[in-house]
């Protein structure tokens, strides 16, 4: 038994990849993983400027600024780039599934785990090697 398709009328108006049930549900899903990705980004640059602030309550016996500026300087960084590209993922994946082309990739997945990978080594390495200065004064 072979299944044959309803030939389509001229008169039809569907556009091309409306063909798919689930539109509007894998749209929305975009929609949610985008919203993590800000969500992430915000708080990279929330943290980027804590460690930045973290700078102003040093002790003054300290006799220089230290580095953590620029650990905080690169997770700001990080995260504007981290809204940058998951905008442009966005608008991506929403136009495959208007197209009904939808692939999923595994670059971004990789590319925002190693930058986040790199990032918490930074902060074991801040941590770890930033003097540890107590003052007797309470």
């Amino acid at each position: 038994m072979q299944l044959k398709s309803k030939p389509i009328e001229e008169g039809d108006k569907r556009k091309p990849g409306r063909q798919n049930p689930s539109r509007v549900r894998d749209h929305l899903a975009n929609e949610r993983t985008y919203l993590a990705w800000m969500r992430t980004a915000i708080a990279l640059l929330g943290f980027g400027v804590v460690i930045v602030r973290l700078r102003a309550f040093q002790l003054p016996q300290i006799p220089h600024p230290g580095t953590g500026w620029k650990l905080g300087l690169v997770f700001s960084l990080v995260g504007l780039v981290t809204v940058w590209f998951s905008t442009a993922h966005y608008f991506g994946v929403r136009r495959d599934i208007e197209e009904d082309t939808y692939e999923p990739t595994d670059r971004w997945v990789l590319f925002f785990s190693l930058a986040i990978m790199i990032l918490g080594s930074g902060v074991v390495y801040f941590v770890f090697t930033t003097p540890l200065v107590i003052s007797k004064e309470y």
